[in-house]
């Protein structure tokens, strides 16, 4: 059989925020959305940067599992553009027993062709799903594409009932808008497979990053979301799923 190579980003060993558990990460490399807030703008390039094995990375992956417990994450970039390679290495995983989250923003969900993501998902525990605004214009200002994948990509999950982890990255001025919050509230309210819903607090720690690479950071001035306006944004959200639900 072919090996099948993988265009890896990073690996991070004892990652306590991409999904259950404490978690072996793998970074892809390559992204198509241009997130403004994005914090790895290093992974949005699709030139070769380490081409790795899935023996390799299982073989890490041995080195660290006492402390890894929680299983195998694999993120990005968008994982979704190596389908390929994600499938065998979640198949992989899977065959030793090792729990497999892919962190994703479903920008490449056809329903028209669903085989290749099928396969992929056969192999996936929880899908951890980046839904970034849920206003089709402003999802185009703010990442320069429109989110109608994303969001088929969301109720595909829920018909087939994949357990799913939803993240939203609350934004002063761009996300963090009680309509806009309502709204996603409304939307996820359709959802019957969600496990965990994580409203993440927008930051500026990426600055330096971007200055490095000599990039313009496109939120410079915007103040991170505090504590409490996330729980408030949070909050919004739960109270709209729960009233579109009691409406039916």
């Amino acid at each position: 059989m072919t090996e099948i190579y993988g265009n890896i980003h990073s690996i991070e060993s004892c990652g306590t925020v991409d999904g259950p558990g404490i978690r072996f990460v793998v970074f892809t490399q390559g992204c198509p959305l241009r997130c403004q807030y994005c914090h790895n703008p290093d992974s949005w390039d699709f030139k070769e940067n380490q081409k790795m094995s899935v023996e390799e990375i299982l073989e890490q992956y041995e080195g660290v599992k006492e402390f890894c417990g929680g299983g195998l994450t694999v993120t990005g970039g968008e994982p979704m553009a190596q389908m390929e390679f994600v499938t065998a290495l979640f198949k992989a995983f899977h065959e030793k027993g090792i729990h497999t989250a892919l962190d994703t923003s479903g920008i490449f969900f056809n329903r028209e062709n669903t085989e290749k993501v099928d396969e992929l998902l056969k192999y996936t525990d929880l899908v951890l799903l980046d839904i970034k605004h849920i206003d089709d214009e402003e999802h185009k200002k703010l990442t320069k594409h429109s989110n109608k994948n994303i969001l088929d990509f969301a109720r595909y999950l829920s018909e087939i009932n994949k357990p799913v982890w939803i993240r939203h990255v609350v934004v002063p001025g761009i996300t963090f808008k009680e309509e806009y919050l309502k709204r996603l509230g409304q939307f996820l309210a359709e959802l019957h497979n969600i496990k965990a819903l994580d409203v993440l607090p927008y930051h500026d720690m990426a600055v330096p990053k971007y200055e490095n690479l000599g990039i313009n950071y496109p939120l410079k001035g915007v103040p991170p979301l505090t504590h409490d306006e996330a729980k408030e944004a949070r909050n919004i959200i739960i109270e709209s799923i729960k009233e579109e639900r009691n409406k039916h």
